[in-house]
This record gives C-alpha cells, structure tokens and sequence, in this order.
C-alpha cells in the first residue's frame, strides 16, 4: 500500500511539474524576457560589428602597406629603365665622338660625360620624388 502511495504521490507530482511547464507567462514577465533578449541580442550584434570593422581596418593597413612597396618598387624601376637610356645615350655620343679627333673629340666626350651625369641626375631625382 506505501508503494502504491508513493507512486501515486510520484505521479501527481509529475503531473503538476508538466502542467507548470506549459503555462503561458505574465505579459509582464513576457514583455522582461523579450527586452532581455533584445539587449543581449543588439550587445552581439555590437560586438560583431567592431570585429569587423577591426577586421577591415586591418585588411585596409595591409593593403596600403603593398600598394607603397608596388609604388616604391614602380619608382625604383623607372629609375632603372631611365638610367640605361642614359646610358646608351652616352654610349651612342661617345661612339660619335670618334668622328672627330683632338680637342673637338675630347670637348665631345666631356659633353657626352656631362649630359650622362646629368640624366643620371634627373633619373634619381625623380625616382626620390616618387617613392614614400
């Protein structure tokens, strides 16, 4: 008989534990846990936004960091490329330079030599103006 009351007891029990679970709430405490989620799910969507605007910032410093290497390296390369026309021109006035003999030849070559020095000048400048 004590256990048939005790099951008995164990199954009014349950029953009313289920019957709580399924009773609607206040409109008050409804209207509390709709706000709480609310908070906690703007807070997350608060937290999210500043990642990826960390993010994006810091993809933004890296992409800048290349595109002054690639600005560097293009200043570089036209230095070069300037320099060897330089070059040649020098190589093509000095071949002409042997045309004449004497003072003339030797006022060619330091003319030759001077226009060279003087590109070669104008080439690093540029290239110093350009690079950051």
């Amino acid at each position: 008989m004590r256990t048939h009351l005790r099951s008995l007891s164990a199954l009014a029990l349950g029953a009313f534990l289920v019957a709580a679970c399924h009773q609607g709430k206040s409109p008050d405490q409804v209207a509390a846990e709709v706000a709480k989620a609310q908070d906690k799910a703007n807070a997350e969507l608060t937290r999210a936004e500043q990642r990826a605007d960390k993010d994006v910032e810091n993809a933004a410093g890296k992409v800048d960091d290349k595109l002054t290497a690639l600005d560097n390296d293009a200043a570089t390369d036209a230095y070069k490329v300037a320099l060897a026309k330089a070059d040649g021109d020098r190589k093509v006035s000095l071949a002409q330079c042997d045309s004449v003999s004497g003072d003339a030849q030797k006022a060619c070559r330091s003319q030759a030599n001077a226009d060279y020095d003087a590109a070669k000048a104008n080439a690093k400048a540029a290239e110093q103006s350009l690079k950051q």
